[in-house]
């Protein structure tokens, strides 16, 4: 099964691992499972970096290799991604968790998330 890492996934992935509860951390690491991190969450990181937010610190570029070298499946954002986002409930207003919401349901993904307001929306996502 595919399973598409939120942002704090990817960010707590590569730089706090001792973040990762021990059924987010049994997700990624059950061979049955292929982990995805999406472009938006890159774009996330890297617009969050230029404006000082002290979470957001890392060079997208490379977590972007590490995740590639990791092998993590890159998802390309694409305009069938963009399409459903406009029909989502105005639960959260994150942009880029709202693109991957889209991209999970398109995918038909799981969307791992740490985030409870995501987990409100329906489609493929687990509170973890």
């Amino acid at each position: 099964m595919k399973i598409l890492l939120d942002t704090h996934f990817i960010l707590w992935t590569l730089l706090e691992p001792i973040r990762l509860t021990p059924a987010v951390r049994s997700y990624i690491d059950d061979p049955a499972n292929e982990p995805v991190f999406s472009i938006a969450s890159l774009c996330e990181i890297g617009i969050k970096k230029a404006l000082g937010k002290p979470d957001f610190q890392s060079e997208p570029s490379i977590l972007r290799r590490s995740m590639l070298n990791a092998g993590y499946i890159e998802l390309p954002v694409l305009g069938e991604h963009a399409i459903p986002i406009a029909g989502l409930p105005p639960i959260h207003r994150d942009p880029f968790d709202r693109l991957l919401i889209a991209q999970a349901s398109v995918e038909g993904i799981l969307l791992i998330t740490a985030d409870r307001m995501v987990a409100r929306y329906p489609g493929p996502i687990r509170l973890m």
